[in-house]
């Protein structure tokens, strides 16, 4: 049985793809609930970043940042970070320079007075040092949620979206752009949808050339039921270049969870989940012009139960060919399977689509999609209910080409319980692929637990 904070020993010279290569378990000082939410890997490979939060004995739930050892899950450094009123902070997000140097983070933290604020940390890859930390209280001094973020292409400049309170009180879209060395404010941008209503910014993105900043989520239009919204902002002065919004067929509420750019550029698609016409939820994908934000396609996907289907996440494969969506769909049983993917990035052409239906047949739940950077290969992860019932991390490989499954493999944490797999990363030579989540430890509650795979 591991100790916590422990890591089982690495594995011997994998000798198929899926092999485990090594668990890394993270337990608070609290011994309560810990959970990873986001990882990627360095852009050598070399290391394994994590994100999440964990519990103390004294600061509530903390940010919690963790390097680790790729090839190992050797732990290099872990960093918490307590906001200024000792309350409860969220990391949702990070994001790597391109040079490997630093590593952004960002969540929810409440301030002073202030709610909750945007907080977001720049830390030294190699050493978990913090080089700046900023905090953002919106015009309402309400609740400010930061819920993604990411690095231009050169490094220069970071980029954080998420929901924030206005003057009426209600919730914008408000995106910000800082120096990456200094944390220095460069500019900042707020949407309000037309029903002065709630607007939640889930995700942002950069294009490849560095001009155009990208952020999706979900919007009350005037009927106050939500549309996808998705906005796009000059990279360098913040101005607005074009806003779209989509309503679908079922004229009811659209929720968009997940945002991908062409490797070219030229391209922007989203997805999430839409209320359709007679099929309750379902997956509704859409690809845009970056320049101009003219919708190029849109498809849908309502799984065999006709009931709810949505997709959270959205993968992009490093040749532009195609885009993989994955999340939960309801089958014909009623229970809902992981369902992922893939279209013709060029017509939106359904080139083929998977299940995975977990042993107990009951509801399986995947969170996230990774294209490997070199190769085909696409990676899902989620959970789903072993023959125990509670949930395992799992984690299916296929081939990006046909959808082929490549393997299959779940974790089940030392306590035989829940076990929650929230973001998967590959490395940048397609080579390992890393897991995040919380899992149920042997008299530790929850902890925050990273898995490593090998793909070859």
């Amino acid at each position: 049985m591991l100790m916590p904070g422990a890591r089982s020993p690495a594995a011997a010279a994998p000798t198929a793809p899926g092999d485990q290569l090594w668990v890394s378990r993270e337990n608070g000082s609290a011994n309560t609930d810990d959970y990873g939410r986001a990882a990627q890997l360095s852009p050598d490979g070399t290391k394994v970043f994590a994100t999440g939060y964990m519990t103390g004995s004294s600061s509530h739930t903390d940010y919690a940042t963790v390097a680790y050892d790729a090839s190992t899950g050797t732990k290099m450094w872990l960093r918490r970070y307590n906001g200024p009123a000792n309350s409860e902070d969220y990391a949702w997000s990070l994001a790597v320079s391109p040079d490997g140097t630093r590593l952004f983070v960002t969540g929810e933290s409440p301030g002073v007075g202030t709610f909750s604020d945007y907080a977001t940390l720049a830390y030294d890859a190699s050493t978990g040092a913090t080089l700046w930390t900023r905090r953002y209280n919106g015009p309402g001094s309400l609740d400010d949620f930061g819920n993604s973020v990411t690095v231009s292409p050169d490094g220069a400049e970071v980029f954080v979206t998420g929901d924030s309170d206005g003057p009426s009180g209600s919730k914008d879209y408000a995106t910000l752009a800082y120096d990456a060395s200094s944390g220095a404010t460069l500019w900042e941008s707020r949407y309000n949808g037309p029903a002065d209503a709630a607007d939640v910014a889930l995700l942002v993105k950069v294009t490849p050339d560095g001009t155009r900043v990208v952020v999706t989520g979900s919007s009350e239009g005037s009927t106050f039921l939500t549309d996808y919204a998705t906005v796009a902002y000059d990279a360098s002065t913040g101005s607005s270049l074009w806003t779209k919004r989509y309503n679908g067929p079922g004229n009811g509420d659209d929720y968009a969870y997940s945002l991908g750019v062409s490797p070219d550029g030229t391209r922007v698609f989203v997805t999430g989940g839409s209320g359709g016409s007679g099929t309750s939820s379902d997956y509704a994908t859409l690809a845009y012009d970056a320049s101009t934000g003219s919708m190029l396609w849109s498809r849908r996907f309502n799984g065999a139960g006709n009931g709810d289907d949505y997709a959270y996440s959205l993968g992009v494969s490093p040749d532009g060919t195609r885009v993989f969506v994955t999340g939960d769909s309801t089958g014909s049983a009623l229970y809902t399977d992981y369902a992922t993917l893939a279209y013709d990035a060029s017509t939106g052409t359904v080139l083929w689509k998977k299940r995975y239906d977990g042993p107990t047949h009951y509801s399986d739940y995947a969170w996230s999609v990774a294209a490997s950077p070199v190769g085909t290969n696409v990676l899902v992860t989620g959970y789903s209910p072993g023959s125990d019932l509670d949930f395992d991390y799992t984690t299916v490989a296929y081939e990006g080409s046909a959808g082929t499954v490549l393997w299959t493999r779940r974790y089940d944490g030392p306590a035989n319980e829940g076990d929650y797999a929230y973001a998967v990363a590959v490395s940048p030579d397609g080579s390992k692929v890393a897991v995040t989540g919380g899992s149920f430890g042997s008299g530790t509650s929850y902890d925050f637990v990273t898995v490593a795979y090998s793909t070859v």
